[in-house]
């Protein structure tokens, strides 16, 4: 726990440096609005989850061909950002000590610092941000094969919305999520490379380059 707050103490000193650290203001503006912390507490868990799941299927049904390079860039930048957590453990602002809010517990019952869940997920495994990272990952898949224009607009501000909430339910800072979309730029590149190799890796019949040749069978049955 020590070295996840003085990682967390560095974060915010280099957001001080760099003039971004605007975390806490951005989630007093949101505490101000009538159920925005309620409704930004449930968008939080349902689009983490859910919305990933949803759009992994419909690639997959509607865009079989796009399915491996994606899939396969969600497992290379979860296992990246997996190498993350065990090196750089930081606590996120909610358990910082600083002032933030734990908005997804406060507003929606759902206690994210409860024994239960705490058996599931690492609470100071915050850098770097998956749910900017994945929300990225969806984003970019919508606005690369998305038929509808409409869909393709969503698709380029999903990462932006997922950003706010996270910010806004003091869950990641601005570096968090920076993070995040490198994990994702280099998993996607990782995957790439792994996806795109598939002439060595399975090997063809090449009839056009082999001699014709007929061959007879004849099957001759004895009477016993």
């Amino acid at each position: 726990m020590g070295a996840a707050m003085r990682h967390t103490a560095d974060i915010v000193a280099l957001e001080q440096a760099a003039g971004v650290y605007v975390e806490r203001g951005v989630q007093e503006a949101f505490e101000a609005i009538p159920f925005a912390p309620i409704l930004l507490g449930l968008l939080y868990v349902v689009l983490h989850f859910a919305g990933t799941a949803v759009a992994l299927v419909w690639v997959h049904r509607r865009h079989p061909e796009r399915f491996p390079l994606v899939r396969t860039t969600f497992g290379a930048a979860t296992a990246l950002a997996l190498v993350g957590y065990v090196l750089y453990p930081a606590a996120p602002p909610r358990l910082a000590k600083l002032g933030f809010s734990d908005t997804v517990t406060s507003s929606t019952g759902l206690d994210l610092s409860s024994d239960l869940l705490g058996a599931l997920y690492k609470p100071f495994a915050a850098v770097p941000s998956l749910h900017f990272g994945y929300a990225l990952i969806v984003g970019g898949v919508l606005v690369a094969v998305a038929g509808h224009r409409a869909w393709r607009v969503a698709g380029a501000l999903y990462p932006l919305a997922m950003l706010l909430i996270i910010v806004a339910t003091g869950n990641h800072f601005l570096v968090d999520a920076a993070l995040g979309g490198l994990v994702v730029v280099a998993g996607w590149l990782g995957a790439r490379h792994v996806v795109d190799q598939p002439t060595h890796l399975t090997p063809r019949l090449a009839l056009a380059d082999c001699p014709q040749t007929s061959a007879t069978i004849t099957i001759e049955s004895t009477p016993e």
